[in-house]
């Protein structure tokens, strides 16, 4: 079983569904966020995430309660659709790669565009989906890998500030992803994670400034490369040709 949608006995009664009996719990490694009071100030104090064993439940195993609308598991949001970004793959690519992590395009069942494995530095993006929406998990992601996981936030604040940065990023490019980004930080801000924007907001801007030089950087290589290839002056093909057709067929054009 590949779990979709996780979550306690008693939290899924409150969204409407019922484990079925006889279903064996999945143990997972749920963080904890504690505060502590620092040893040099009485005042002064830090917050702290440790990880207590519990247990869950995949939405798989469980079944509507009769009379009951189950609360709907997806926030609305608006698909990512067409190619217009496809070409920032590479350079998204190299910038993984220069963390150390290998980047794969499969296909994925269900609703998860990707994830990033941090123990086995890889990151997995969903091969059946349009290019923009590639974009979009892959800057997603890399966010992860550059250090935004639950070991250091709540899994709430984390996702709140990945996804954040990722608006942010591909904002700066003309991509528009608010139809996913807006209603997808939303859910993650029920529990008031919300408040992870300002929080940590110059996290967020160094993180998307990060990315975005990333890019940057590669698109100014590219221009740097065409422009020492086109010499300073194009010699005129058309002086060979014939004077009928001088205007059209001889001239010559950059880029193809």
């Amino acid at each position: 079983m590949v779990p979709e949608h996780i979550a306690g006995f008693h939290t899924w009664i409150k969204l409407g569904r019922a484990v079925r009996k006889g279903e064996q719990a999945l143990r997972i490694l749920a963080p904890i966020s504690v505060k502590q009071r620092q040893q040099d100030s009485e005042d002064a104090e830090e917050r702290r995430v440790f990880f207590k064993t519990a247990f869950v439940f995949d939405v798989s195993q469980t079944d509507p309660i009769p009379g009951v609308e189950p609360a709907p598991l997806h926030p609305p949001r608006q698909p990512l659709s067409g190619d217009s970004h496809g070409h920032l793959l590479v350079p998204l690519v190299m910038f993984a790669e220069s963390l150390g992590y290998a980047v794969a395009f499969q296909a994925i069942p269900g609703a998860t565009g990707g994830w990033c494995d941090r123990h086995a530095q890889r990151i997995v993006v969903d091969a059946d989906v349009a290019s923009n929406a590639q974009v979009r998990t892959l800057v997603h992601e890399i966010t992860h890998a550059l250090g935004v996981d639950c070991a250091k936030y709540s899994r709430a604040q984390a996702e709140v500030i990945v996804d954040t940065t990722t608006l942010i990023v591909l904002s700066g490019i003309g991509l528009d992803v608010s139809g996913e980004t807006i209603p997808y930080v939303a859910g993650w801000g029920e529990s008031g994670a919300l408040e992870a924007v300002s929080e940590f907001a110059h996290l967020i801007d160094g993180l998307a400034r990060r990315i975005a030089d990333a890019i940057e950087d590669h698109i100014d290589g590219d221009h740097a490369r065409v422009e020492h290839h086109v010499p300073a002056q194009l010699p005129d093909a058309r002086l060979d040709l014939p004077r009928a057709e001088s205007g059209r067929a001889g001239t010559l054009r950059s880029g193809g």
